[in-house]
């Protein structure tokens, strides 16, 4: 096990009107020499987290036993450019249920491949997961290993949400006979919900709640709407963060505040504004290349009260977005010295953020500020 602290002195950036602040950030190395860390979750003890690897393997970290072995019965997966090992969550009920859910990457013998998406049961010693089933595939299977995308979030009724990515074929997103770049939402047991927007029409696939997404690389509930956002990269540029909305399309390719790589415009692009389509509720017009995201809502920190977490992999820092209703109001940078690729970032149950980097040997850092709302009632 390793560990160091570090400490730095931050101020926001302000958009609007919303209090300047500047405090201290301390930073706590709990883990190293991970594996191109992807995701990382919380077991109820509070204490215990599940890591995933990019290049497959599935590992449990705490405080006492330092990271483990790679758990056993994690299906095999193909991890090549993007592609691999990714999200992990746990299901509403694991207390009781101990399944996890599972995110990565499947080929074929051509090298085409898609996302799977998988639950299995944790063996109590957390050394196992059992009878683990895929529970959908992408398909049709259409990457090389880019955008793959793949978060996975929960909301309050116990509804899965998936957000696969459009595999690199823009016109993709906007076929809804196809799974690339959309959002998904099942039942806990993998089934198709009933009242999806398009269970009905002929040709859609049912699993289908939202679509016209590009590369999905953050997934969040947030908890005082109860609403589910998204977060994704654009081409070049105009990364974005969007509210997902029942039957709702995001643009892409038709609408993008992003050009293409080449410079030149998406050929598909219409602009920034097309009828039928959602505007994003945030974006960049410079790319940070936006990651894993997570709401705080802890009272530990009050200054963090209402914000928005999102890692930067280009940009090197964590974002901040404060958050008034749908609204953002201010954004900050943190953790830019790191000089590391944020990958997720995840909220505590001790309020502390805890964040992975992207790296051949990542690390997992405890982010947190110099004097708490705790310390101070002490």
């Amino acid at each position: 096990m390793f560990r160091r602290t570090t400490a730095l002195f931050l101020s926001s950036t302000l958009l609007c009107a919303a209090p300047l602040f500047a405090a201290e950030v301390k930073v706590e190395v709990l883990q190293d020499k991970l594996q191109h860390p992807w995701s990382v979750a919380f077991l109820p003890d509070n204490k215990t987290l599940l890591i995933t690897e990019r290049s497959g393997q599935l590992r449990s970290w705490s405080p006492q036993s330092g990271l483990s072995q790679p758990i056993q019965g994690v299906p095999q997966v193909w991890a090549e450019r993007q592609s691999g090992l990714l999200d992990v969550v746990l299901a509403p009920d694991f207390a009781s249920s101990r399944r996890v859910w599972l995110s990565y990457t499947e080929a074929n013998s051509q090298g085409k491949a898609g996302a799977v998406v998988g639950v299995g049961t944790l063996s109590e010693d957390n050394r196992r997961l059992r009878d683990f089933r895929e529970v959908i595939r992408q398909t049709p299977l259409l990457s090389r290993g880019n955008n793959i995308g793949t978060r996975l979030a929960f909301d309050t009724q116990g509804y899965l949400w998936i957000a696969f990515g459009d595999n690199f074929v823009s016109s993709a997103a906007q076929d809804l006979d196809k799974l690339q770049g959309k959002l998904l939402r099942l039942n806990a047991d993998g089934s198709v919900p009933d009242d999806n927007p398009f269970v009905k029409q002929r040709g859609a696939r049912p699993e289908i709640f939202a679509y016209g997404l590009r590369n999905p690389q953050g997934l969040a509930l947030n908890p005082w709407t109860g609403m589910i956002w998204e977060s994704e990269h654009g081409p070049r540029g105009g990364d974005e963060v969007n509210i997902i909305g029942r039957g709702k399309n995001y643009g892409w390719p038709l609408a993008t505040y992003g050009i293409d790589y080449s410079g030149d415009k998406v050929p598909e692009s219409q602009g920034t504004h097309v009828a039928g389509t959602e505007q994003p509720v945030w974006h960049w017009k410079d790319s940070p290349a936006i990651s894993g995201m997570a709401f705080y809502n802890s009272a530990r920190f009050p200054q963090w009260k209402n914000s928005l977490f999102i890692g930067a992999l280009k940009e090197k820092n964590l974002i901040r977005l404060s958050i008034n209703g749908e609204k953002v109001v201010e954004e900050q940078r943190l953790l830019g010295d790191q000089q590391a690729r944020i990958r997720d970032v995840r909220q505590g149950p001790d309020g502390y953020l805890y964040v992975l980097t992207d790296e051949a040997s990542g690390k997992l850092l405890k982010v947190g500020l110099a004097q708490d709302a705790s310390a101070t009632r002490g």
